[in-house]
């Protein structure tokens, strides 16, 4: 056996009148992330490592914006259907840790509930899955508010 690692980033901007959702919790606001899924950076940037760790491209690849099938689609769904993938390709998912880049909101309170999400979605212990946050102390467009970063490392077991 042999571990793969891959690195995922994504970015969205915020869009008034849409959800905010964030590691599967839909947060109270009026506003939320502009994306033609749910737009759940974090999310998608565990996609993207994962499939970065077993040489499949990446999200939009997979998934692509414009296709009827993704619009408002979960992205927990996407991260279910990206597990499988890694299955089918004989991998194991090792773990995911994830960093998201926001001023607002605070993830402190509902980061168990993300962990678990994620989790669930992936079939991994809790303890397989980290999220942090970052605020960019007000520099560039995250730190000021107008948009949502996240980025993320996924280790994957593969035969060899």
């Amino acid at each position: 056996m042999a571990l793969r690692a891959g690195i995922g980033y994504d970015i969205h901007a915020k869009a008034a009148g849409r959800p905010l959702v964030l590691g599967g919790v839909r947060f109270e606001s009026d506003w939320g992330l502009l994306g033609y899924s749910d737009a759940d950076v974090v999310a998608h940037a565990i996609g993207d490592a994962l499939l970065g760790a077993i040489a499949l491209g990446d999200l939009g690849e997979h998934f692509p914006p414009g296709d009827p099938r993704w619009k408002d689609a979960s992205s927990m769904k996407l991260l279910r259907l990206i597990r499988a993938m890694v299955e089918g390709q004989g991998g194991h998912i090792v773990n995911v840790d994830a960093t998201v880049v926001a001023a607002v909101p605070r993830l402190a309170p509902v980061r168990d509930a993300m962990r678990a999400n994620i989790a669930r979605a992936l079939k991994l212990p809790g303890g397989a899955v980290s999220v942090k946050a970052t605020t960019n102390e007000g520099l560039d467009a995250t730190g000021r508010g107008d948009g949502i970063a996240a980025w993320a490392v996924a280790m994957v077991e593969v035969a060899e």
